[in-house]
């Protein structure tokens, strides 16, 4: 949680410069490397790197190291057993976990990675870690080091705590912008479509472009009475200049627009653009999704029949009541579910499980 009494006046600024550098490129080696510098003032360490990692079907690890490279990285397939920070941050998602916190100087530098950092001429002294999720089955886990002795502060900590969701937006946004724009084909299928779409917006109301069936499809949402001038349905116009005032921190959570219409769910999110020669400029990109959506099977691995159960019935758009009369359980029960489910699969609601299945589902 951001409290700005935790920073004096140049800490702020520098986080301000780490923000505008995660949202400035849409792929993970630029952000990564557009942060670098501020990132590494902020949490006070010397080098960093970010491991995107996957463990379904088999465990996947690629490293994007900004700046100077990290030898002993290149060998981490190798010593991923002996990675000691990897359980507690897989446990504690979001919580940044340091070295001095889980073993003493002595164990520290009696383990592998310690003794292989200095046979390879780089030697990591401190280690500062946090793993964030950025959609289920893929996590972000990013990593600080300090080469000489001298332990990471409770500021750094809490500098990088302050930080952890603005990372997993920006990880997640790159991913979901590869996913739009990486490939030509599947451009074409977004214009092909007739249940997906997306405009490109200049706040406050000039459109720079919109895909061939965002008009029938947003005319199919909206009646004309509910149109601005600029094009857009008030309800988007009106969120839209919400984001643009709102300062990075106030926008998380906020991007995202869902409507269950009895055809079916509608779903807006809106994507700011990296900077270009002029104005900043915004995405929205509009899908219809059945009510019924199946679970992709990568998401049903590691959740009990019971929790298959209940990701079924919220994707059926159930009510807690309905699902607890349904499956003979008290509603407390079913809350308890839920929040055990979206915290396995890493969503923070049902407006972003569903999205985000949704999104597994289809390109968009």
């Amino acid at each position: 949680m951001f409290n700005p009494m935790d920073f004096n006046s140049r800490e702020l600024m520098v986080r301000d410069d780490v923000i505008a550098a995660l949202g400035s490129e849409r792929s993970v080696p630029q952000v990564i490397e557009a942060s670098r510098p501020s990132f590494l003032e902020f949490a006070q360490a010397d080098s960093m790197a970010l491991c995107l990692m996957r463990f379904a079907p088999v465990p996947d690890f690629r490293w994007h190291v900004p700046g100077h490279a990290i030898p002993i990285l290149k060998e981490y397939a190798g010593l991923v057993d002996h990675d000691f920070l990897r359980a507690p941050i897989i446990a504690r998602p979001e919580v940044p976990i340091c070295d001095t916190q889980l073993l003493a100087p002595g164990e520290y530098e009696r383990t592998l990675i310690y003794q292989r950092s200095l046979e390879l001429a780089l030697p990591l002294e401190h280690i500062l870690a946090v793993l964030v999720p950025i959609r289920p089955g893929l996590f972000g886990a990013l990593a600080f080091y300090r080469h000489k002795r001298s332990p990471f502060t409770a500021q750094s900590i809490t500098a990088v705590s302050s930080l952890t969701r603005h990372l997993a937006n920006a990880l997640g946004n790159c991913q979901d912008y590869q996913d739009l724009n990486a490939r030509a084909q599947l451009i074409q299928e977004i214009y092909q479509r007739k249940d997906s779409a997306y405009v490109v917006v200049e706040p406050p109301t000039r459109e720079v472009f919109r895909s061939p069936h965002a008009t029938p499809l947003l005319e199919r949402w909206f009646t004309p009475s509910e149109f601005h001038a600029s094009g857009l349905p008030h309800i988007f116009k009106e969120q839209l200049d919400a984001l643009v005032r709102m300062d990075a921190d106030s926008r998380l959570g906020k991007s995202l627009w869902v409507f269950n219409h009895p055809d079916g769910y509608r779903t807006c999110r809106f994507v700011e653009l990296p900077d270009g020669e002029g104005p900043r400029q915004w995405a929205l990109l509009l899908t219809e999704l059945p009510h019924s959506i199946p679970l992709p099977m990568h998401m049903q691995r590691g959740l009990t029949g019971r929790e298959l159960d209940i990701a079924r019935a919220v994707l059926r758009n159930w009510s807690y009541g309905r699902i607890a009369d349904e499956l003979d359980i008290s509603g407390q029960t079913v809350k308890t579910h839920v929040r055990n489910l979206f915290d396995k699969l890493g969503v923070d609601s049902r407006t972003d499980f569903l999205y985000q299945v949704a999104h597994l589902n289809k390109p968009v």
